[in-house]
């Protein structure tokens, strides 16, 4: 479980980096199972004899799936003590920097950007990620990501 951190421990990261996460496999078998939930099947995704065609030389994660791996590695990043629930905003930008590889590993890097009053017990956070792939200097995707969070009932 990640560290819980008071207020105003958390809003000194501003700026800053919060932490990275775990390093995640990216499987064929996740691949398949994201096409068939997204009803994305495109060949570079989900067959390995076309894919070994095109320049990537195998099948890649959807760009999609790779980000939604990002819920998964912001649950290792500090937290505030008190928040009762935490829902994603949505993003200010996103880009797919390089493609993840069938059998890559990743990781998601997670900078404080801002955090804001919203309303009486209710914030938002900015975080600029970055999806490391292991042994590759360019990032699989970069972002910046807004979050809510709630201490008591949403209004």
């Amino acid at each position: 479980m990640a560290k819980q951190l008071s207020r105003a421990e958390y809003e000194a990261f501003v700026g800053k980096e919060m932490g990275v996460s775990e390093w995640y496999t990216v499987t064929q078998e996740q691949i398949d199972q994201f096409a068939e939930c997204t009803h994305d099947h495109q060949f570079i995704h989900v067959d390995p004899e076309a894919a070994a065609k095109t320049p990537f030389g195998t099948t890649i994660a959807h760009g999609f799936l790779t980000l939604s791996l990002l819920s998964a590695m912001v649950y290792e990043m500090p937290s505030i003590t008190g928040v009762v629930m935490g829902v994603n905003y949505g993003m200010n930008k996103v880009r797919f920097v390089s493609p993840v590889k069938t059998g890559s590993r990743v990781r998601g890097r997670f900078v404080l950007q801002a955090l804001d009053d919203i309303r009486e017990g209710e914030i938002q956070t900015t975080l600029a990620v970055t999806v490391e792939i292991e042994g590759q200097e360019k990032p699989a995707l970069v972002a910046e990501w807004l979050g809510r969070r709630y201490f008591g009932a949403p209004a």
